[in-house]
This record gives C-alpha cells, structure tokens and sequence, in this order.
C-alpha cells in the first residue's frame, strides 16, 4: 500500500500542473503580448548585431562587441521576465480583484503561487535558448564555456529577480502605475549597468552599479561565456550580491504581500 503522503505529495504536484497550464495557455494565447514579451529581446539583439558587426572591446581583452551583447541580453531575458513581468501581472491580479477571488476558490494560495512562478520562470527559460541560438547560428558567438556555471548563474538570477518582482508588486499601489514605475526603474538600471555599452572597470559608473544586482548578474552569466585558460568562469562574489538581493526581497515580500485591491 503507498504511503499517504506520496498520494498527497502527487495531488499537489497535479494542481500545481494543473494551474501551470492554465498560466501558459492564458499566456500563449494573449498573442501580441507574448510576441513582444519573447521578441523584444531577439529584436535588439539583431539590431545591435547589425550595427556593431566587426566592432571590439578593448576593455575585454579586444573580444567582438556580439560577444559581450549575447550573454548581456540573455541575462536581461531573464530579468525582463522574472522581474518587470512578475511585478506588473501580480499588481493587475491584485487590483483587478483576481488574486483575492483565486485565494477564495479550492485551489490553495501556495498552489497558484507556485505556478505564476513557474510560468514566469518558462518564459525566461524560453528567451534564453532563442538568444542562445541566435547569438551561436547567427553570429558565431560560442555557447557558454562552463556550463554548470551558466546554470548556476541562471538559476541563481531566475529565482532573485523573481523575488524582486513580487517584491517590487507591493510595492506598486495601482495597475495604471504598475508598468511606467517598474519599467522606468528597469531600463534606467540596466542603462547604467551596461547593457547597451560595457562599462570601464574603476569608473564612477562603474562604482554606482556595483550596488545593484543588474550589473552583477550580467557579469555573472558573462563570466560562465570566458574560455580564457587561467580565468574562472564561476563569478561568486557576483551570484552571492544577487542572491542577497534576491533574499531581502523574499523578505519584504512576505511582510507587505496582499491579496486584496489596495483601492478603496
């Protein structure tokens, strides 16, 4: 006879699955929104692609400028996803009135926690293959050299900036402010954590990004890129500033975490 705890154990997985699918579908079939979610990173790395062909770095040891552009914009898939989409869909749900109604149905709160998370984290995972594939077919940029430390960095980055987007969310008071404030914050740090343009090492820009878990993340999944013999591809110092920012969030979204609309 089967313990009762596997059978409860499988019954959990199966709602959890259940309302995964539900996330994907309501995703997938919102068409236009899913398009730009996935493409917009694709389309600017083919625009930058395009406009800095033969171009390099001499601040990185005079590598091709794709080179740096392919693991910044894979880093940024996940961020884009993780964070700017996380923190935006949980403060419509929330104001809309969807996630106190969810909450009253037979579906357990952790249950749609999970699979929100899990969606989120699959559309991450989905733009980091596409911009793999590109940067390896289209540009001859090579996949990552050390491939555990890319999925540590990965891993670590898709479940930080998942913090920080459910964290950003209760933050956020309403839905019309949800996408200008969260995509205004976004894209400013990523301006300054070198996204567009690598940023020389001991300057004053450089010493400002260091405070922020962006530009450590990038450098993080960059770093897993470096086949130079004698460098380590394992970028802890930056995982562990991620990582701490990603546990402070975890932190703060459970004190202000609510599920009820915050209007009157």
């Amino acid at each position: 006879m089967m313990p009762a705890n596997r059978h409860g154990g499988r019954s959990n997985l199966r709602l959890v699955l259940h309302e995964l699918r539900y996330e994907q579908l309501s995703f997938w079939l919102n068409r236009l929104g899913a398009i730009f979610t996935i493409g917009f990173s694709v389309v600017y790395l083919v625009t930058v692609g395009a406009l800095t062909t033969g171009q390099r770095v001499p601040s990185l040891d005079n590598i091709e400028l794709i080179q740096y552009y392919v693991p910044a914009f894979v880093a940024y898939g996940v961020m884009a996803a993780c964070f700017t989409l996380m923190a935006i869909n949980l403060v419509v749900r929330r104001e809309t009135g969807l996630l106190k109604r969810l909450r009253l149905s037979p579906l357990p709160t952790w249950a749609l926690l999970a699979a929100i998370c899990l969606n989120m984290m699959i559309v991450a995972l989905l733009q980091v293959v596409v911009l793999l594939l590109i940067g390896r077919f289209a540009y001859e940029v090579a996949f990552p050299h050390t491939l555990d430390a890319f999925v540590i960095a990965i891993g670590v980055g898709i479940l930080s900036f998942t913090a920080m987007g459910i964290a950003m969310s209760t933050l956020i008071p309403n839905q019309e402010a949800a996408g200008p404030v969260t995509s205004t914050i976004f894209f400013v740090l990523l301006f300054l954590s070198g996204l567009w343009f690598p940023i020389p090492n001991g300057s004053i820009l450089d010493k400002i990004t260091t405070f922020f878990p962006i530009r450590h993340f990038m450098a993080a999944v960059f770093d897993s890129f470096n086949a130079q013999p004698g460098v380590s591809p394992w970028a802890w110092r930056d995982l562990m500033v991620v990582a701490l920012w990603g546990a402070g969030a975890g932190a703060l979204a459970l004190l202000r975490f609510r599920w009820a609309p915050r209007r009157a």
